[in-house]
């Protein structure tokens, strides 16, 4: 690895650990706090990758379209994920780390950002209170777990 590819890949695990993104400036852009913080794993077009990581698009607006689905997508982020998950007819096992590093802002602007990459109009939306108030309950991954096995037996998920 050159230097020149170096230092922006070290950048961005820095983004990724939330360490380089904080303040309601940057939550104004949900697009771009998700490309700095998500996009490595989930594409930019939030399609995933088969086998690796779980498509985003036209998948977050449909499970935050319940208010229990909206605190699980919120826990997601938060928390962390770990485990087998089925996403989008495939089948995922891994870990994503929590994101609880990002203030309530940004990732209001990244969740509103993604259910926006969806065919559901209006898309729901997130505010920093909403992420606050899910922020209450810190939950270790494998418990978001459990949460999506009990969303997807009420409502199943995408």
């Amino acid at each position: 690895m050159t230097k020149k590819t170096f230092l922006p890949a070290m950048a961005a695990c820095a983004v990724a650990a939330g360490v380089a993104l904080s303040g309601s400036a940057q939550a104004a852009d949900g697009q771009q706090l998700y490309n700095a913080n998500c996009s490595l794993c989930h594409q930019v077009s939030g399609a995933g990758v088969v086998g690796q990581f779980p498509p985003l698009k036209g998948r977050i607006a449909a499970i935050a379209s319940t208010p229990e689905g909206k605190t699980y997508v919120m826990h997601v982020l938060l928390n962390g994920l770990s485990g087998m998950v089925k996403a989008g007819g495939n089948t995922y096992m891994g870990y994503m780390p929590s994101f609880g590093a990002q203030t309530d802002d940004n990732i209001a602007a990244i969740l509103t950002y993604v259910a926006s990459l969806s065919d559901v109009k209006p898309a729901p939306a997130f505010t920093a209170d909403d992420v606050k108030s899910a922020r209450g309950a810190m939950l270790a991954p494998a418990a978001i777990l459990d949460e999506r096995n009990k969303l997807n037996a009420a409502h199943p998920v995408p």
